[in-house]
């Protein structure tokens, strides 16, 4: 008995230099599913690679590819979406969207037997998802509880669709099998192994009947005898489990389940539309409605009525009428009793066979005898049911295993619901058969998966979003901001704080620098300095003042320039500015009795200009200047001289 915790090959690899393989979420019948990343798109996803014994015909590859692109078109809110496809290593595998939440399968162990209106609201939205499919002419053919999610978020999707019928065609042209959960299978895909959307409907109510009751309608110590029951026993009413449903939910789940293909009804969206029925009567209030379960029920004629049974060998290919109520001799024997009763002597060669008769019974017999016990071993005696390991401690598990004469290994795997140290579910799952001395493959719980949030901080964009990836989270908005202090492309902040311990693909946003804002630049020329020195201190640039200068036009503290003089810079850039000291101060010469020709030459070398004011019979002789003489004034200015 091994419970050492086995190293996946494949986690680590990178498929198509594309898909890195984080780490194993769950394995089936048909494919091992993993958690992965999408190196290209930075994103989380699921990919799904077949088992090796399905990848070495090419035609069966074909078809993979043809429904796995069939399946990509495909838009649903209640499906799972499919990304892409391809081969690794010659095995197929799907890349598809990544759910986070439960399987319903998990749900129904853990709720059922539930409310009626609790499984319409979770089936509900799954018939709608199909009813979907089959409108695109899409038929899943292998619909179970373990092929819908339920997200954290109480969102529906279905998984793998297209997909069933693709394995299912190359299994049974190669190996004369029906691959899908036997328990789900309509009778029609277990004896031809065709079927259309009413196969859909018939694994829908079969779930249903599961949700409501707490166990499957049809069971048995082996799979062949599941199948057996799908085919010649019609399904319960779920009342008779479960006296709480309605007389309406009974009827819509056993026609909808009837081994009479068409007394089902024509495919999902139908059964959508008596699901939607049903639930409107139980949210009114309505613990019966015989008119309603009238409608469903289409007062058809009950196959139970049928006067002879198929019973299937150990060969299911071959099959024998035989009648319920049979129990006359063979006529040959019965003649011969008569011909015996009327004193007739039986002819030579009959007495010859009646003496042949007992030893001719007796092999059979024997031959029977070996056939029976080969068959039940075949089918039954070398299989036992999986025990309920689910729950168990590894060493209870181990103990368990050795009780019933069996194998176990163990892999690890994270849950939010089972604590750390127990099962979380098995392969098979429980009460499935098994084979004697075969080995069951565990989940253990790691108990709830959580990552750390790195420390983003300060790094390049490119650095932080690896380190955002490789810590198993996923990179949500980038925004940019100006920032004085972190240099550009580097992260200012992230929307999760460092170091805090989150679920896998956690979204992070990041804040990530501009660089130090822009200031726009405006003109304060001839304006105070002082207010154009605090809008620029204010604005976080460095204010520097030039040498003075005189200006005849430019009061004195105003600016006469700045550099630059339009345009942005950013916070801690520099402008410079040239301040005004006012015009040049030129001392008024003494000019009094002097003509006034001469005087306002003088005045105007200086750089004044003049005005001249004289009475009519003046002399033309300077009396004085306003600006009086030794007083100063502005370059440029008017120079008043008052003649005599």
């Amino acid at each position: 008995m091994s419970s050492v915790n086995e190293v996946d090959p494949l986690v680590g690899r990178v498929l198509d230099g594309r898909y890195e393989i984080v780490r194993k979420l769950a394995r089936g019948g048909m494919a091992t599913v993993y958690l992965g990343t999408d190196l290209r798109l930075t994103r989380t996803v699921a990919v799904k690679i077949m088992h090796e014994s399905l990848g070495g015909d090419a035609e069966f590859v074909a078809r993979f590819d043809r429904e796995a692109r069939a399946a990509a078109r495909l838009v649903h809110p209640g499906v799972v979406s499919v990304f892409d496809q391809g081969m690794d290593q010659g095995r197929p595998y799907i890349v598809m969207e990544y759910v986070e939440g439960r399987t319903l399968r998990q749900v129904v162990i853990r709720e059922a037997p539930m409310p009626p209106a609790r499984a319409l609201d979770l089936l509900i939205p799954v018939v709608s998802a199909v009813a979907a499919a089959h409108e695109d002419g899409i038929v899943h053919r292998d619909l179970k509880p373990e092929n819908v999610m339920v997200s954290v978020r109480n969102q529906t999707k279905v998984a793998d669709f297209g997909l069933a019928r693709a394995v299912t065609a190359h299994t049974t042209s190669s190996a004369g099998t029906v691959i899908g959960t036997v328990s789900y299978l309509a009778p029609e895909l277990v004896t031809s192994g065709k079927g259309d959307t009413r196969a859909d409907v018939y694994a829908l109510a079969v779930m249903l009947y599961e949700m409501l009751t707490g166990s499957k309608p049809h069971t048995g110590e082996n799979p062949i005898q599941v199948a057996y029951a799908h085919v010649h026993n019609q399904i319960p009413a779920p009342s008779q489990s479960a006296p709480e449903v309605p007389d309406y939910l009974d009827a819509l789940v056993t026609t909808a389940a009837s081994r009479n293909i068409d007394d089902r009804p024509l495919d999902a969206g139908a059964l959508l539309r008596q699901l939607r029925q049903a639930r409107e009567a139980l949210a009114n209030g309505k613990d019966a409605d015989p008119a309603l379960a009238a409608q469903f029920r289409g007062d058809r004629v009950d196959p139970d009525e049928l006067t002879t049974e198929q019973v299937a060998v150990a060969d299911m290919s071959h099959t024998a009428q035989i009648p319920v109520d049979f129990k006359a001799p063979a006529p040959g024997l019965l003649a011969t009793r008569s011909e015996i009763a009327k004193g007739v002597p039986a002819p030579k060669k009959e007495r010859k066979k009646r003496r042949r008769w007992p030893a001719a019974v007796l092999i059979c017999v024997l031959i029977a005898g070996l056939l029976g016990f080969g068959g039940w071993y075949y089918l039954k005696g070398r299989f036992i049911e999986t025990p309920p390991f689910v729950g168990l401690t590894q060493p209870k598990a181990e103990a368990l295993a050795a009780q019933n004469g069996l194998q176990i290994t163990f892999e690890n795997a994270y849950s939010e619901d089972v604590p750390a140290g127990e099962v979380i579910s098995t392969s098979p799952i429980t009460g499935e058969p098994v084979e004697r001395g075969g080995t069951v493959i565990a989940s253990l719980s790691q108990g709830p998966e959580r990552y750390a949030v790195p420390d983003v901080a300060g790094k390049a964009t490119a650095d932080a979003e690896k380190a955002i990836v490789d810590a198993h989270l996923q990179l949500g908005e980038v925004t940019q901001e100006y920032d004085d202090s972190v240099p550009v492309g580097a992260v200012i902040s992230a929307s999760v704080e460092a170091e805090k311990m989150v679920k896998p693909g956690t979204v992070v946003d990041l804040v990530v620098s501009k660089g130090p804002a822009p200031v726009e630049i405006t003109s304060f020329v001839g304006k105070p300095y002082e207010d154009a020195k605090k809008h620029y201190t204010d604005a976080g640039l460095k204010v520097v003042k030039a040498e003075d200068q005189n200006d005849k036009k430019i009061a004195e503290g105003s600016v006469i320039s700045q550099d630059p003089a339009e345009g942005t810079l950013h916070r801690g850039d520099t402008i410079t500015f040239v301040v005004s000291k006012g015009p040049v101060m030129v001392e008024i010469p003494e000019l009094r009795w002097k003509s006034v020709s001469d005087a306002e030459k003088a005045l105007q070398k200086l750089g004044f200009k003049t005005k001249v004011v004289q009475p009519a019979l003046a002399l033309k002789l300077v009396r004085y200047t306003d600006p009086r003489a030794g007083t100063k004034a502005a370059e440029g200015s008017t120079v008043t001289i008052y003649a005599a």
